[in-house]
């Protein structure tokens, strides 16, 4: 009992990947020997503090880390049951490219970590279109899972359910509608959002393919627009 205790806090003092992000910060922040405090008082400590927080920083600003789902979960062994936790993290720079990881342990942190480390091996680049929304629509399928993803003008916003919200706050859209026609199980969820696109092309990149200009493929506005709308692009 003491340790499901443990465990239930755990996950509610997580609040997510955002509280996850802000105690890595903590932590950093504290092998460094503080960053205010060992300024004060600490003889050496302040010019530590410094070096360490700078690359804290950094990695703190460029990777946003959402926790999608945790689910406990049993393996019957001789004697018993063993409990553990599962774990699906969504991880993005905000700037087009992002991935999922799964992890399971005894406890909630750990899951959380190895999900972590899974999802930034398998990120991958997603173009966007002024870096802001898809270039165009697209489905994806996994499984029972289903989905539908259309882009959208400015000022529309994300609009999605939790695992897919997740996956667009991570790869930094502003402006998508997306609708969930299959299953509402996370993990398939976010294996057909990622397989939708995963299909997402951008005329810059269909232009390089076919030989072409991207004021042919456009089609309207003059090459000057077009020129404008390739150099929007994020890749």
């Amino acid at each position: 009992m003491a340790d499901e205790n443990n465990n239930e806090a755990a996950i509610a003092g997580h609040g997510g990947a955002d509280a996850n992000d802000g105690g890595q910060r903590r932590g950093r922040g504290g092998r460094g020997g503080g960053d205010r405090e060992g300024g004060r008082d600490g003889r050496g400590r302040g010019r530590g503090g410094r070096d360490n927080n700078r690359p804290a920083q950094e990695e703190g600003d460029e990777l946003i880390e959402k926790l999608v789902h945790i689910n406990r979960v049993s393996k019957t062994v001789k004697g018993g049951k063993r409990f553990g936790f599962a774990a699906l993290v969504v991880v993005g720079d905000g700037q087009g490219r992002a991935g999922f990881g799964h992890g399971k342990a005894r406890e909630v942190p750990e899951a959380i970590n190895k999900a972590t480390a899974a999802a930034k091996k398998t990120m991958v680049r997603v173009p966007l279109k002024e870096g802001r929304t898809l270039h165009h629509d697209g489905k994806g399928k996994f499984g029972a899972g289903d989905v539908t993803l259309r882009s959208a003008p400015p000022g529309t916003g994300i609009i999605a359910g939790g695992p897919m919200r997740a996956v667009f706050e991570s790869l930094g859209v502003a402006d998508v509608v997306t609708k969930s026609n299959g299953t509402s199980n996370p993990y398939n969820m976010i294996r057909a959002t990622f397989a939708a696109l995963g299909e997402q092309t951008s005329p810059k990149s269909v232009a390089q393919r076919r030989g072409k200009k991207i004021a042919d493929l456009l089609g309207r506005g003059g090459s000057k627009m077009a020129e404008a709308d390739a150099e929007a692009i994020t890749e």
